[in-house]
Parts: C-alpha cells; structure tokens; sequence
C-alpha cells in the first residue's frame, strides 16, 4: 500500500494519561552507564558539522524535511494514521519489523534500529533496575520508524525520522539546520510564524502539534491501544526527538505544569537514547524473555497499528 501524501485530510486527539510521582533528587543520580566521548564513527555526538560519510546525506534529509513539515500536513497525517486500521500485531513483532530500517537522519549511527533500540533499553536497565516501565520505554521509543515499511505506507525518511519540532508557531533558530524552513510555507504565515503561533503561553505540549513522524505515531499508538505505561513514558515517546526543547530549553513557554515534571524523565532517558549507540552488538534472545514480560504487563496481546 502506498500512501499519497498530498490527499490526506484532518486532525487527532488528546485524552487523559497516566502520572507518576517523581522524586527530583533521584532524576540526578546516573549509576553505572558511561557516556563515551565518541560516535560509532569516531566523531563527537550530534555534530552535524563534521565531515563524515554521513553529513551530505544528513543536511539533505533535514532540507526536505523542513521544507515540507507544514501545519496542514501535519493535520493530515495525524488523520489518516490516528485510524489505527492497518495492521494489528504484537509489540514484538513490530521490534522485528525494525531489522532493516536505517535512519538517515541519524550521524552517530548506520545499525538496525532493533539495535539501538535494546541497547538503549539494555543501558537504562543497568543504572534504573526498579524502573521497569523505563525499560520498556526504552525498548518501544523508536517503533513508530515501522511507518517507513510497505505495511505502513512506506513514508519517506522526512516524514519519519529526525529532529522533531513545534508546527503552528515560529520556527526555534536552535533546530538544526533551521536555514530551510525559510523554504517552509509556514515561514512567512503570519497565522504560524510568531511566538505562541495558534498557541498560548503554559497550553500544554499535548495541545501543540508535533513536527509528523515516529515519535507522534507510537505515541498515538501507545495511547490508543490503552497502555498502562505512566504519563513519563509516554511524554518519553512522544518528544523524545524534541531536542529544541529538551537539549537548547526552546519552548518552555507552550509547557504546563505536568509538563516540567516529565521533562526530567525525559532529560535521563535521552542519555541512553544517544548515548548507547555502538557497534556493540545486544544478545536478543537473552534478553527477550525479560521484554516479553513487561510487554504483557503494560500492552494488550495484539495492538492496532
């Protein structure tokens, strides 16, 4: 099945979510993962600079991207796959459908997803043993990418994967490679190009829409399908590709309250996201039966996708 992207129509939905107490003081304390100084490559994290066999293909990825992650479109794609009617499946078996995705958004690293995604859980796991929904959050954050499959409408890698961002209100400078959006219709859209666009101060990111990709769709996945995972977990999943927000402190001026108190969830877990990525290879069928457990414990049997 092919998707055509230009006829999609309409919006989604919020609903209510689970919250969890969060102890501040215990957010600092890192355990035992080390945070090596270099990428799989050689080069330092995140240096979208740097000369490497990946940065032509990386800017590229980023000008498509931005030019084409507009308000409307993102209003579309929310429609056609908050429906849920295209595949049901296990969680697991959507970990397995990862084996040959690439991220070509992605500098630090040229592995299967299914890869990145137990070493990151893996990493969590060893300095957080008590937390197992944070565990589990590390397993499922990336499984949003099965939407670049043929079973998903094989969207293009812009529509999927990179850095995502606020549509509807002005463009943070902070965004990477954020010279394209100059291309972006909504640049010069006086309805989107201001500070709080069609937002207002302290809304609550649940009320801001999200650049369209894999974080927004597992998220909707996730909630759709009544996941008992707390509110952390889920604002993991959903923002955790917002680096605006998370690594240069843009748009703390759309957040709420609940917001502030997951956001320190999401400052540890992204460590692990970007800084587990390796050529150390994860032993699957070691650790599936531990997944296994917590996907029962959180997820129903078969999910809609």
């Amino acid at each position: 099945m092919t998707i055509v992207i230009e006829e999609i129509v309409c919006a989604g939905d919020e609903s209510e979510e689970k919250n969890i107490p969060v102890n501040e003081k215990e957010l600092v304390l890192d355990g035992g993962f080390l945070v090596p100084q270099i990428n799989s490559f050689g080069h330092t994290f995140r240096d979208y600079n740097v000369e490497s066999e990946r940065k032509d293909g990386v800017e590229e990825f980023y000008r498509i991207n931005h030019i084409n992650q507009t308000y409307e479109f993102v209003k579309r794609m929310r429609e056609v796959y908050g429906s849920l009617n295209r595949v049901e499946m296990s969680i697991w078996e959507c970990c397995e459908l990862l084996n040959d995705v690439v991220d070509e958004s992605d500098p630090d690293l040229d592995e299967p997803q299914i890869e990145h995604l137990l070493q990151t859980a893996e990493a969590i796991r060893k300095d957080y043993p008590n937390e197992d929904w944070l565990h589990l959050t590390g397993l499922i954050h990336d499984l949003g990418k099965v939407l670049l499959h043929p079973d998903f409408g094989e969207l293009p890698q812009w529509a999927v994967v990179g850095d995502t961002f606020p549509v509807g209100c002005a463009f943070d400078g902070s965004i990477v490679h954020h010279k394209y959006f100059k291309e972006n219709p909504d640049y010069n859209n006086p309805t989107y190009n201001t500070k709080y666009g069609v937002y207002s101060e302290a809304c609550g990111l649940n009320n801001v829409m999200m650049s369209w990709g894999h974080d927004d769709y597992m998220y909707l996945v996730a909630k759709e399908n009544r996941t008992t995972l707390p509110s952390a977990a889920l604002f993991i999943i959903r923002y955790h590709s917002f680096y605006a927000l998370h690594k240069s402190g843009a748009y703390k001026h759309l957040m709420n309250e609940e917001d502030i108190e997951n956001l320190k969830w999401l400052h540890i877990f992204n460590k692990y996201d970007l800084y587990s990525k390796s050529k150390v290879r994860v032993d699957v069928e070691t650790v599936k039966p531990y997944y296994l457990s917590l996907i029962e414990k959180y997820f129903p049997a078969k999910l809609r996708w």
